[in-house]
């Protein structure tokens, strides 16, 4: 069992659907997790009350962390709420924003998939880095949408996430000196409110049906590689991507 007493994190994207399990999770293990949410203080909230229910260390802080101003108030107050430093970082928050081919978008929808997805990976990260302890660790969140282009309509979203592995990797050599360990997951199909909301039920159920395994992935799956990365367990990975599609592609 993982253990991370004495251990801050800090999710971005933390209250809902794969966030959400990552939060909750970290604080079974130990950790005091500051949640990170953008517009529903709801869902936040839900997970903050998750975690204290079960005796874990929680609070939910507000920013939009493609905003240079919000990143650096999220982390002085997650510095207030857990002593000043931080072990852990988790950049979840992303999106796909809208499925347009690259004939129907403009330069504005560009930019905001591009800052949504990894322009706040470089803000967020800057601004903990100071903070951050020597033998930390961060994870960020790609895609399988960065391996193979993603579906159609995607092209922006898939350009971003592949900016987010390359970052890992420049991170990882950067911050290796200061033995902090920077990874990032690709997930395929999970089952979130991302493809609730963008993904059509049929091509679910299609890409579900080819998936070896015969079914999408659970937040709570990622959710266990993540801690697996951030922990002690994975103390010689770093600048790796690990897949987690169930099967449906290989690197």
């Amino acid at each position: 069992m993982t253990d991370f007493k004495n251990k801050v994190a800090l999710v971005t994207g933390g209250g809902r659907d794969i966030g959400r399990a990552v939060s909750v999770l970290l604080a079974a293990r130990g950790a005091s997790v500051v949640v990170n949410y953008f517009d529903n203080p709801e869902q936040a909230a839900s997970t903050v009350n998750e975690i204290t229910a079960a005796g874990g260390k929680a609070v939910a802080v507000q920013a939009d962390v493609t905003k240079p101003a919000d990143v650096q108030r999220l982390v002085s107050e997650a510095r207030s709420a857990f002593g000043g430093t931080f072990d852990i970082l988790v950049n979840v928050a992303g999106g796909l924003m809208g499925r347009k081919k690259i004939d129907e978008m403009d330069e504005a929808f560009w930019d905001a998939v591009m800052d949504v997805n990894l322009k706040s990976v470089f803000l967020v990260t800057k601004a903990v880095l100071p903070y951050l302890r020597d033998g930390g660790s961060i994870v960020n969140f790609a895609s399988q949408a960065a391996r193979d282009g993603g579906g159609m309509g995607a092209v922006a979203y898939s350009t971003a996430k592949g900016g987010v592995l390359t970052l890992t990797r420049g991170l990882a050599k950067e911050l290796g000196p200061r033995k902090i360990r920077v990874n990032c997951v690709s997930p395929g199909m999970i089952n979130t409110t991302f493809h609730n909301t963008f993904t059509k039920p049929e091509v679910r159920q299609k890409v579900a049906a080819a998936t070896p395994l015969g079914r999408e992935g659970e937040a709570h799956e990622v959710a266990e590689l993540v801690v697996y990365l951030a922990s002690e367990n994975a103390s010689f990975v770093s600048g790796a991507s690990v897949d987690i599609n169930g099967g449906t592609y290989f690197v």
